[in-house]
C-alpha cells in the first residue's frame, strides 16, 4: 500500500475421417469462413460474431423447440464450453480439459481424449471453454497450460506442448503460490478459497494461416473465498502473453508478453473517461525507479479467444488486470498493457496498436468478454469496426484500423461510485466484484445492427482492513442486489439501448443470436430459452437440471436445424453444477 490509509486494489470474480471438410483458416481467403449449416469456429466466424444465418428455427416456430438429445460427459464441473461443429461431428471440451468427438445428429460418443494434467493448483476452476478445428486436428488449450494437438478422427494426440515458459522471460514462474501471506486475517483463513493460484489455458485456441494462438490466464493473483475477494500484497505472479504455435509441429513461433520494459506507460491522466481521479500520480513517478522491474510479475491474464481481421492480418484480444491484482505501492504507473483492448500483427506478434480502459487498475476490471468485429456506418462511410463489452458497464466502439475509439455506448448495468478508492468505512461500487461484462460472449446480429450484450449487476463493498501484521488489505463482499441484464445495444446509433431483460442472477455463459429474429441465451434460475431479438419477449424456455452458464450454439445436418448448449453451471457464481450437453430441434407440428 502507499499508506495505511490508503487502499490501493481488489479482484474480479472469475475470472470453443471427418465427415465433411474440415474448416482451413488461411488470411489470403476471401470466401466465407465457412459452411452455414457448421459452427467452425469458436466464435462462430473471424469476427467472432456468434450471428448465425440459418432460420429454419424461427421467432414463429420456436415454441414447437424440443429436445433432440443429451450428452452426458461424467464429469460435474463448471461447463463454460462452446463446441465446434463440422460436418456431422461435434468436438467438445469438458471441464479439466478432457475432450469429446460426437456425432451431431445424436449425441454418440465417437472419441474422447482424458487429459493427465500435471500438479499444482488450478488457476480458475476446471473450465475449458473450447477447442479450434483446423486441417484434420483439434487443438486445446488445458488447464495445466499445455497444448494439445488431436487427430480429429480418432482424438490421438499428435503433439502436447508447454504453453508456459518454464524456462524464463515473461512466461515463467516467479515462485511461491497465490495463498501466501492468508494469515492475515482470521476471517479469510478460516474459508474455502477457489480460483487461487495456477496458471492455465482456458480460452478456445484460435487457428489462423498454419499457427494456433493461445493465452495465459492465472497471472493476476488475488485470492477469493466463497463469500469475499482479498488483495495480497506478498503474493508472486507472472506476466501474461499470447503465444503463436505451428500447427504441424506444436513450435513456438512467436510471444507477446501483455507487460514488459517501459510498462509505467506515459502516466498523462489520473483519471479515465470523465470518471475521477483516483491516482497520485507524483507519488506513482516517484516509486518508479524502486520498482524498475515490476512488470516481471505483471499479470495481465487473456481469458477469451481473439477475434480476426483477415483482411488486415490482425488479431484482437483483451488483457487482464495487473499484478499484485489487491495493492499497486510496487506497480507504479499505467501498467501496460493490462487492462487493455490489444491489436497485433497475427503473422509476426508485434503490437499494432491498444486501446487501456484502465490503467493503472487497481479494481481488477479486466477486459474479459470477447471483442466482436463489425461494420459501422457513419456520414456515409462504412467504417472497419470493433465492439469491446467491458466490465466498466459500456461497450467500447473502436476504428479496428488504428483503435481510436468511436464512441462508448450506453450502460447496459447500473454505475455507481466507479472507480472509488476502498475505504475503511467501505464503499459501494457497481457493476460490482464481477463487472459489467465478464468473460461471457456477445452476438452481434448486422441485420439489425445490434449487439446482445450479457451483463452482471452486482454492487460490491470495498474496505480496507488491518491485518495481522499490520498491513492493511482489501476485502470486497457483495451487497444487495446480485442481478443479471440481457441488452440489445443498436451500434449503429451510437449504442443506445432497444431494449433490456432483468434475469434475476448474474449473466453468466454467453448468447447467440440467430437470422430467425432469435436470441438464446441462459434466462437464469436453470433456464435456456429464446427471445425475440427485435423485442426482448420470451418466446420460449425450458428448464434444465443444472446452471446454464455456457454460449450456445446452432448448426444443421441433413436440413435439420439444431440448438445446443453446455448444462453444467458455473461454481464460482454458485450455480449448480452438472455434465449435460442438451441439443433441441423442432419437433412435428401438431396435427388436427
Amino acid at each position: 500500500m502507499r499508506t495505511r490509509s490508503r487502499t490501493s486494489s481488489f479482484a474480479a470474480l472469475a475470472r470453443g475421417a471427418v465427415a465433411g471438410t474440415l474448416a482451413v483458416l488461411q488470411l489470403h481467403a476471401v470466401a466465407a469462413d465457412a459452411p452455414a449449416a457448421d459452427w467452425p469456429w469458436h466464435g462462430l466466424n473471424a469476427a467472432a460474431t456468434r450471428y448465425a444465418s440459418l432460420d429454419q428455427i424461427n421467432a414463429g416456430n420456436v415454441h414447437r423447440l424440443s429436445e433432440a438429445w443429451t450428452f452426458h460427459s461424467g464429469i460435474k464441473a463448471t461447463f463454460q464450453t462452446t463446441p465446434v461443429v463440422v460436418g456431422e461431428r461435434m468436438y467438445v471440451s469438458l471441464p479439466f480439459s478432457h475432450v469429446v468427438a460426437l456425432d451431431a445428429t445424436n449425441g454418440r460418443e465417437l472419441w474422447r481424449y482424458t487429459h493427465e494434467r500435471g500438479s499444482g493448483k488450478l488457476c480458475c476452476g476446471p473450465a475449458s471453454r473450447g477447442v479450434a478445428v483446423a486441417q484434420g486436428r483439434v487443438f486445446v488449450g488445458t488447464v495445466d497450460a499445455r497444448l494439445v494437438a488431436l487427430d480429429a478422427d480418432t482424438g490421438r494426440v499428435l503433439w502436447n506442448v508447454a504453453v508456459r515458459d518454464e524456462a524464463g522471460g515473461a512466461g515463467a514462474a516467479t515462485a511461491a503460490p497465490a495463498t501466501s501471506g492468508m494469515n492475515r486475517a482470521d476471517a479469510v483463513a478460516a474459508q474455502p478459497v477457489v480460483g487461487a493460484s495456477g496458471v492455465g489455458v482456458a480460452m478456445a485456441p484460435l487457428v489462423v494461416d498454419g499457427l494456433v494462438l493461445v493465452g495465459v490466464n492465472g497471472v493476476g493473483y488475488g485470492v477469493h473465498t466463497r463469500d469475499a475477494v482479498v488483495g495480497l500484497a506478498d503474493t508472486p505472479t507472472r506476466s501474461g502473453f499470447l503465444a503463436a504455435f505451428d500447427l504441424h509441429t506444436g513450435a513456438r513461433r512467436w510471444q507477446f508478453d501483455v507487460t514488459g520494459p517501459g510498462w509505467a506507460g506515459p502516466m498523462a491522466q489520473a483519471g479515465v473517461d470523465g470518471l475521477p481521479a483516483w491516482r497520485d500520480l507524483a507519488q506513482e513517478k516517484a516509486a518508479l525507479a524502486q520498482h524498475a522491474d515490476a512488470w516481471r510479475a505483471g499479470g495481465g491474464s487473456i481469458y477469451s479467444t481473439p477475434a480476426l481481421d483477415r483482411t488486415r492480418g490482425l488479431v484482437f484480444f483483451g488483457t487482464g488486470n495487473p499484478s499484485p491484482i489487491m495493492e499497486d505501492s510496487t506497480r507504479p504507473g499505467d501498467n501496460l498493457h493490462t487492462s487493455s483492448l490489444v491489436a497485433l500483427d497475427v503473422r509476426t506478434g508485434k503490437r499494432v496498436w491498444h486501446y487501456q480502459q484502465v490503467p493503472h487498475d487497481l479494481w481488477g476490471l479486466d477486459v474479459s468478454s470477447p471483442p466482436v468485429l463489425f461494420d459501422l456506418q457513419q456520414e456515409g462511410r462504412s467504417i472497419p469496426a470493433l465492439a469491446q463489452p467491458s466490465k466498466l458497464g459500456w461497450v467500447y466502439v473502436h476504428d479496428r484500423r488504428d483503435g481510436r475509439l468511436l464512441f462508448r455506448s450506453s450502460p447496459f448495468v447500473p454505475q455507481q461510485n466507479l472507480l472509488s478508492v476502498p475505504t475503511a468505512q467501505g464503499v459501494l461500487m457497481a457493476p460490482g466484484i464481477a463487472g459489467g461484462a465478464n468473460w461471457s460472449p456477445s452476438a452481434y446480429d448486422p441485420a439489425q445492427g445490434t449487439l446482445f450484450v450479457p451483463g452482471i449487476d452486482m454492487p460490491t463493498r470495498y474496505r480496507v482492513q488491518d491485518g495481522e501484521d499490520g498491513r492493511p488489505y482489501v476485502v470486497g463482499e457483495p451487497e444487495g442486489r446480485r442481478d443479471g441484464t440481457l441488452t440489445a445495444l443498436d451500434l449503429q446509433n451510437g449504442g443506445a439501448i432497444r431494449w433490456q431483460r432483468q434475469i434475476g442472477e448474474p449473466a453468466i455463459g454467453g448468447v447467440l443470436a440467430t437470422a430467425g429474429h432469435l436470441l438464446f441465451s441462459g434466462l437464469g434460475g436453470q433456464t435456456f430459452g429464446a427471445l425475440d431479438s427485435r423485442t426482448g419477449q420470451t418466446l420460449w424456455q425450458t428448464r434444465c437440471d443444472a446452471g446454464v452458464n455456457a454460449p450456445p450454439i446452432t448448426y444443421a445436418v441433413g436440413g435439420t436445424q439444431y440448438v445446443a448448449v453446455a448444462v453444467g453451471g458455473n461454481a464460482l457464481f454458485g450455480f449448480t453444477q452438472g455434465d449435460e450437453l442438451k441439443v433441441y430441434r423442432l419437433a412435428a407440428p401438431a396435427r388436427d
